[in-house]
């Protein structure tokens, strides 16, 4: 019994150091990424990573993941929000969100839609194995996912899997987007689902996109095509003969499609659910119901008392 609990613990500290590590490498390679603060990227993700931090048992302030004196210093300079907001607010997305956003705007194309979605993939990809490299095993995304019009020479639109350390974490991100974040049709289907991960009786906000875009999902560890699981084949009707259940929300797809129909309000027309009960009645009790697990995600955290207050990063 006695080393049964020894293992148990050493496996705890294991996991520990790992989340430490993870977030202190993602934080020093965001900031070569962005070598000139400050940067509303660089802000947001800090933020993201810290608010991790918080409700990570056990806790880890800020300076508990940034170790090093110098660069702590120089972060709490330029990026002072992140340290003093991660307390109170939580972030609207998972951190790896935002280091996609510092490629796309990097290695924008005009023009060239194709190596544009290349240079976007290959890099994030030899980013991430840089990260792992390192020892960074948590809060990496493991796939990112195109959406574009039917249309080769067509505007990309990038997402990326949920980039968080454990189960209570990826769920309180999800709902995050959900409420705050995704195109409301994207929200609406996740909320469908969410968070009883059975499809609910008195809303169906899915959607039929089979038809319409082209949805592609790789694997950023591997580089390969993925097969949209049977998660995105319910949320977003994309043809599929995967059975894998991910927690709805959690994929690539979500914040790609997103991106995509916020971008594209022609598309987006096109895409409205047609279903009786979408109604704006039942899409408010889904959205409360999603509002009270987010609640009851964070209570016994320092967010016991949150007031619904979210980030909004900015370059100050």
């Amino acid at each position: 019994m006695m080393g049964e609990n020894l293992e148990k613990r050493a496996e705890e500290s294991l996991q520990q150091d790992l989340f430490r590590r993870s977030a202190f490498l993602i934080i020093a390679k965001i900031i070569d990424l962005r070598p000139k603060p400050p940067s509303v990227l660089v802000d947001e993700c800090l933020h993201s990573i810290f608010f991790a931090g918080m409700i990570h048992k056990p806790r880890y302030e800020p300076k508990d993941i940034v170790s090093d004196a110098k660069m702590l210093a120089a972060l709490e300079n330029c990026y002072s929000r992140p340290f003093e907001l991660c307390f109170t607010q939580l972030p609207k997305r998972s951190p790896f969100s935002c280091v996609l956003d510092m490629f796309v705007h990097q290695v924008r194309v005009e023009g060239n839609r194709e190596e544009e979605e290349h240079r976007v993939r290959e890099q994030l990809q030899t980013f991430i194995k840089e990260l792992r490299k390192g020892g960074a095993k948590k809060m990496i995304s493991a796939a990112i996912c195109v959406s574009q019009k039917l249309d080769s020479s067509s505007d990309r639109y990038y997402g990326v899997s949920m980039s968080t350390f454990d189960c209570p974490h990826g769920q309180i991100m999800i709902a995050a987007s959900c409420l705050h974040t995704w195109d409301s049709y994207v929200a609406d289907a996740v909320m469908t689902y969410c968070p009883e991960k059975e499809k609910k009786a008195y809303f169906d906000g899915t959607l039929q996109l089979q038809e319409l875009i082209r949805c592609e999902t790789f694997s950023l560890g591997r580089g390969e095509h993925m097969d949209p699981c049977r998660s995105c084949g319910n949320l977003f009707g994309l043809t599929t003969g995967s059975v894998k259940v991910w927690p709805y929300g959690h994929c690539a797809e979500a914040e790609s499609i997103s991106n995509l129909l916020k971008s594209q309000n022609d598309l987006r027309q096109r895409a409205t659910p047609k279903f009786k009960n979408y109604t704006v009645g039942n899409r408010q009790s889904a959205k409360d119901s999603v509002s009270k697990h987010l609640k009851d995600l964070l209570r016994n955290t320092v967010f016991e008392a949150w007031d619904f207050g979210f980030y909004t990063p900015t370059e100050n």
